[in-house]
């Protein structure tokens, strides 16, 4: 089937310039639209990936240390933690449990003091909830003996205070009997077991284990105060967290690992949505070289517009003209611009690592972004919603131009023709 005149029309129009040479700089006005709008898509594409990356593999490595879901119970400890368990394990998504105790505290060796949040473990039953007890990190943990008061260090804390394998540091944590007289911390002395290392900056630097009886002595209490799940799918920790919230017998508190840090995930979100809004400014930046193109354009065509008016062509099919004229170039752009952003973002990695190797620099310092390896996930979710607001800057872009066209005067447009 034959296209309508209107489309016909704006399809030559689109390639004329560079078919025949005439109006070469209309043309060119035409790729550096088509360019920038490409340009556009390309780099919201990459960085909305980027982005996904670094949250999917900063989030990964939380939930190697934190729990998948945790339960409490509101009176204050778990006097039958392997009841609870058993209780939670009825629920098909629930693989494996464990108990702990966490104690906020200070951490001192010869004039160095960090604060440190300390979780007392059972060593066999973490080594079933958490992804990092693996290699080096399981053979430290696994050092731990209930009675003997040994810690183990985040790397980063370690070396914040200076201690080695062997070494002793003081924990000091507010006392259990503290006044308005009397605020004098309680301390314990622990030896270092050894340090672990997940390659997060926040736990490697403030955080510590030790066995869960050592803590319970420390807080004079005889029982874990929660109990740490762990699910088949974390991503589904939310929906679990609910049906355990009804399932479970007993006044419980249950809190999954999207709670714990909800402040993160709110702020990647919202850096996400900001991100995606500063860098639509550059399309339509872009979208304003369609403009630019479309009123020059019109400004050429004055006599081929008198033309069809004296024809019959109505002023909607003069509009539509230029409308197919500007759209078909956004959606050149936007074609081209999506298909190098996903196979950018598909391969940056390789990329970044290519780069590093030429210029001989590290993208990526560990100590501050927990990773040394540009990450990248494409969510074809992103790539619809570039796609769609590409799509429409650049038809927005063609209304004014189009409607400009359908104001020319026949007679004046030829009257020096």
């Amino acid at each position: 089937m034959q296209l309508p005149y209107e489309w016909q029309i704006g399809l030559r129009y689109l390639r004329a310039g560079r078919r025949s040479g005439r109006n070469s700089f209309i043309s060119f006005m035409s790729l550096v639209s088509i360019a920038g709008v490409g340009l556009g898509v390309a780099a919201l594409i990459v960085v909305l990936s980027i982005m996904n990356g670094f949250q999917r593999d900063v989030g990964a490595r939380m939930v190697a240390v934190l729990s998948h879901i945790e339960i409490y119970d509101a009176r204050g400890i778990l006097n039958d933690w392997q009841a609870t368990a058993r209780d939670a394990a009825r629920n098909p998504a629930v693989q494996a449990a464990a108990p702990f105790v966490e104690l906020p505290g200070m951490l001192l060796q010869e004039g160095e003091m960090k604060p440190a949040l300390l979780r007392g473990i059972l060593p066999e039953q973490e080594t079933r909830v958490a992804d990092f007890m693996q290699g080096k990190n399981a053979a430290a943990l696994a050092a731990l003996k209930p009675g003997a008061f040994q810690i183990v260090l985040g790397a980063e804390l370690a070396k914040a205070l200076h201690v080695k394998t062997g070494d002793n540091v003081v924990l000091a944590i507010p006392s259990q009997q503290a006044s308005l007289s009397s605020a004098m911390p309680q301390t314990r002395r622990f030896t270092v077991a050894g340090t672990f290392e997940v390659g997060h900056f926040e736990f490697d630097s403030g955080m510590a284990f030790v066995h869960l009886q050592d803590a319970e002595q420390v807080l004079h209490i005889d029982a874990p105060v929660g109990l740490r799940l762990r699910i088949a799918d974390a991503n589904q920790a939310p929906l679990v967290a609910r049906e355990l919230k009804f399932s479970l017998n007993g006044n419980y508190l249950v809190r999954d690992w999207t709670q714990r840090n909800a402040t993160w995930f709110a702020a990647v979100q919202s850096q996400k949505h900001m991100m995606f809004i500063i860098l639509t400014l550059i399309v339509a930046v872009a979208a304003f070289n369609v403009v630019a193109m479309l009123v020059m354009s019109v400004t050429d065509k004055r006599a081929d517009i008198a033309i069809l008016r004296t024809l019959g062509a109505s002023p909607p099919s003069i509009m539509k003209i230029f409308v197919v004229q500007g759209l078909l170039s956004g959606l050149l752009g936007v074609l081209a611009g999506t298909v190098f952003g996903v196979l950018v973002a598909w391969n940056l990695p390789g990329i970044a690592s290519g780069i590093e190797h030429v210029l001989g620099v590290q993208i990526l310092d560990k100590n501050i972004y927990f990773i040394t390896s540009v990450p990248s996930q494409l969510l074809w979710s992103d790539v619809g919603g570039v796609v769609g607001v590409a799509v429409l800057l650049s038809f927005l872009s063609t209304l004014y131009p189009s409607w400009w066209a359908t104001r020319t005067n026949p007679a004046e447009a030829l009257r020096y023709e």
